[in-house]
């Protein structure tokens, strides 16, 4: 990464083959004009294969946690509440706090994780950021964590968690306890069936 850059978790939107919403957790790279972003998915991911297909997306920086721990580990009940991107096919998340719809400028898909550049073409705000808290930020890392299960050391995982859990506990809105609880229950029982 250059020196300005920076890595800003959040939530991409992008279209399926049957134009169904597919919604993802990513943190793109960029920099604080955030006009670029590079996003890394794997090929295995449903992200990879519509922005490869399609080409637009929508990046989205919101203080919804729980909404972002679900999204993680495919939890979603049902999708937010969507609203029609207008300078793109694609939808925002109509609770989002704000929103960059993008085109792919680039994609190199010759190695696992993928390297996809994109154009920001369009950017909005829908309501104010909530603020700092320690807790959302606990439960961000614990729904990165959930996405490596078998990939780090089972021991890490469960040492970050139990880190983790200490600033939720003194800091956590019910938001926040419930999103950390779900992941932490979905954590064990990935980590229990492994051989």
């Amino acid at each position: 990464m250059m020196a300005d850059e920076l890595i800003l978790e959040g939530l991409v939107t992008s279209q399926n083959a049957d134009a169904s919403v597919n919604l993802s957790p990513m943190g793109p790279r960029t920099d604080r004009t955030i006009s670029r972003l590079v996003l890394r998915p794997y090929q295995t991911s449903q992200t990879y294969h519509n922005l490869k297909r399609h080409g637009e997306g929508v990046f989205h920086i919101t203080d919804d946690v729980e909404l972002v721990a679900r999204a993680a580990i495919g939890r979603l009940v049902q999708l937010p509440q969507l609203l029609p991107a207008g300078s793109i096919r694609g939808y925002i998340i109509a609770d989002a706090c704000r929103w960059f719809t993008f085109r792919v400028h680039s994609l190199d898909d010759q190695a696992e994780r993928t390297t996809i550049v994109c154009d920001v073409v369009d950017r909005g705000t829908l309501r104010d950021f909530l603020g700092f808290n320690r807790a959302k930020h606990a439960v961000l890392e614990a729904a990165i964590l959930a996405t490596r299960v078998g990939i780090l050391p089972p021991e890490q995982i469960r040492d970050e968690m139990k880190r983790l859990a200490i600033p939720v506990e003194k800091t956590a809105g019910e938001q926040e306890r419930q999103a950390f609880a779900l992941l932490t229950t979905y954590i064990d029982s990935q980590l229990n069936s492994q051989p």
